[in-house]
């Protein structure tokens, strides 16, 4: 895979009920569903930090049970974004970045900074939460990303603010979200929330390659066709790492999905850890 360094594809989480039918086979047991998908995958969007502080033991162990090259990404507390005043939230973003995240070393990926669908975009509360989010934890690189769930944001003064700050923004393929692909940062985001229950990989197989062609061309540093978008282009760059997320839709598919679009790109699943899961 000429970009499997700069290109990773994944899904959200690594337990789901219906995933035993359409994805784990008998002999991984609930135990090994994360070495398993980590092995069938690049990369993985941890939800559960959304939700919970999770423990450092945690975090050294998820990063313990995957491949060298693999890499997590994973949504922020819901405490530290779900507020009026994002300016405010020093204190939580502190607290969530000192739970022991730094555990995963290379292996820590974006992280993203979901907001309520009610935040309007207001450029002097947004700036000054900007300013919360460090470049480092415990020596450790953060990457930043804004997930932002309101039209408002669709806005050249937002881009500008973004850059600046060298934040990337979540593209979300869905009519239910802000969809907008333009770049705000080093690396771009994208989680892809069309998945049909009928369709055994989800996306048709004809969308899925013209993911994989977008793909490439924003590794490669261009800006990809046919998407929506606020502006005409981005900023130029070199190259840029991609993640590609399939979330929400009918997400038994998922995996499906992922695992076509990697064979799309010429990756390869690797062998499960010895010894034989079970």
């Amino acid at each position: 895979m000429a970009k499997s360094a700069s290109i990773r594809v994944g899904i959200g989480g690594w337990d789901y009920e219906p995933w035993r039918e359409t994805f784990y086979p008998e002999t991984v047991s609930a135990k090994r569903q994360l070495e398993y998908a980590s092995r069938q995958l690049t990369s993985i969007e941890i939800n559960g930090t959304y939700y919970r502080t999770q423990s450092p033991a945690t975090y050294a162990k998820w990063a313990a049970e995957t491949p060298d090259d693999f890499v997590f990404s994973m949504k922020a507390l819901r405490y530290t974004t779900n507020r009026k005043v994002l300016a405010e939230a020093g204190e939580s973003v502190e607290k969530f970045l000192g739970s022991g995240i730094a555990e995963m070393g290379a292996k820590l990926g974006p992280i993203v900074w979901q907001l309520a669908p009610t935040k309007r975009f207001d450029p002097v509360d947004l700036e000054a939460f900007f300013k919360l989010l460090p470049a480092k934890q415990e020596g450790v690189a953060l990457r930043h990303v804004l997930d932002a769930r309101h039209e408002s944001f669709m806005c050249t003064e937002y881009l500008a603010l973004a850059r600046k700050h060298k934040v990337a923004t979540v593209f979300t393929d869905s009519d239910d979200y802000p969809s907008f692909a333009d770049v705000t940062g080093p690396l771009v985001y994208a989680r892809l929330m069309r998945t049909q229950s009928d369709v055994p990989t989800g996306y048709a197989k004809k969308d899925l390659k013209a993911w994989a062609a977008h793909a490439v061309t924003w590794a490669e540093g261009g800006t990809p066709a046919k998407l929506p978008r606020v502006e005409a282009g981005d900023p130029a760059a070199k190259t840029r790492e991609v993640f590609l997320y399939f979330i929400s839709g009918a997400k038994e598919r998922a995996p499906g999905a992922a695992k076509q679009l990697l064979a799309d790109l010429g990756w390869t699943p690797q062998e499960a850890a010895k010894p034989k899961l079970k």
